[in-house]
């Protein structure tokens, strides 16, 4: 007497398993969408999501990155769960039908965003945690990663796959698509920055704003008492500070570029600094002021007596 073969538990919750994982996905990608587009500060324990998160490498198309990863969590909870939605005794076939296509379209997303987060892990390692260490890790992105692997493994071990030859195909096609796609998209990450022969690095869009006696007289007092203000040139907050002193006033107080391909790069004098926990980040008189800061603050923690008439404003 034969025994009809038991489907494994992996394979009888995968897909409710994956529709999950996706909609925490879109949870944690919703969050960083929403504070990027309304200007939102992202909650962190570390400085590393508002690195992470302020440089070029957050936007695609002009639009945040986080943005095309919801709709692609969407996507994958969509796929994983629509199936469900049928009744097998009903319509059996159109059931297997929709659970073939999909199960195809899950895999092949699963393997593009894996690749994508692989590439951004590579992007955060590099660029942010070598120089800066824990300072430089992103939760969110981390656990988008985590969250593109986990749905990977699913879609393999979830499924009785049984041309493992045309799965291997299409997981190397998709992956070489995304992967060049990639490397194409952000070939010219770095032209948000100017890069010229006398920096010898990127540095931030041109300052448009101009300066008063007050944001000049200012700068000066800064520099002479040795507050330093650190920052990346890709950083939008520190573009807004310097904006704020103007074009004749940003050359007159102590600037410490931290971004490793920034024009004079102090990366060490950064990772060495332990009161720096973002950017733009200001140390003055001893004592650390993070974010941007108007003139007015930065008089009074300075202890400036001079012309505080600030044209410039928040």
């Amino acid at each position: 007497m034969s025994r009809r073969r038991q489907t494994p538990w992996i394979q009888r919750q995968s897909r409710k398993i994956i529709g999950a994982i996706a909609i925490f996905g879109a949870i944690n990608t919703g969050y960083l969408t929403l504070t990027k587009l309304f200007g939102g500060e992202t909650a962190c324990p570390t400085s590393g999501c508002e690195q992470v998160l302020s440089s070029p490498y957050a936007e695609l198309f002009g639009l945040p990155l986080a943005l095309f990863g919801l709709i692609a969590y969407i996507a994958m909870a969509v796929f994983a769960l629509a199936p469900l939605a049928i009744n097998p005794e009903d319509n059996k076939q159109l059931r297997t039908n929709v659970e073939n296509w999909t199960w195809l379209l899950l895999f092949a997303g699963a393997t593009a965003m894996m690749v994508f987060s692989g590439y951004l892990m590579y992007i955060m390692t590099t660029n942010f945690v070598v120089p800066y260490g824990i300072k430089g890790i992103c939760i969110y992105c981390v656990a988008s990663a985590l969250f593109a692997a986990a749905m990977f493994a699913l879609t393999l071990l979830g499924r009785d796959w049984q041309d493992v030859g045309q799965l291997v195909f299409t997981g190397i096609l998709v992956g070489m698509v995304v992967l060049v796609g990639t490397l194409g998209v952000y070939a010219n990450v770095n032209g948000t920055g100017q890069t010229t022969a006398e920096t010898s690095g990127a540095v931030g869009p041109p300052i448009t704003t101009t300066s008063g006696a007050a944001e000049i007289g200012l700068a000066q007092h800064l520099t002479s008492i040795g507050a330093q203000m650190f920052g990346a040139y890709w950083c939008p907050h520190c573009h807004d500070q310097k904006q704020l002193f103007g074009q004749q006033a940003v050359s007159q107080f102590t600037y410490v570029e931290c971004a490793p391909d920034g024009a004079k790069s102090q990366t060490d004098l950064c990772k060495a600094t332990e009161g720096l926990t973002g950017y733009p980040t200001w140390e003055v008189n001893g004592k650390f002021y993070s974010g941007t800061q108007t003139l007015d603050q930065l008089a009074a923690a300075s202890g400036y007596q001079g012309d505080r008439n600030f044209q410039n404003r928040l």
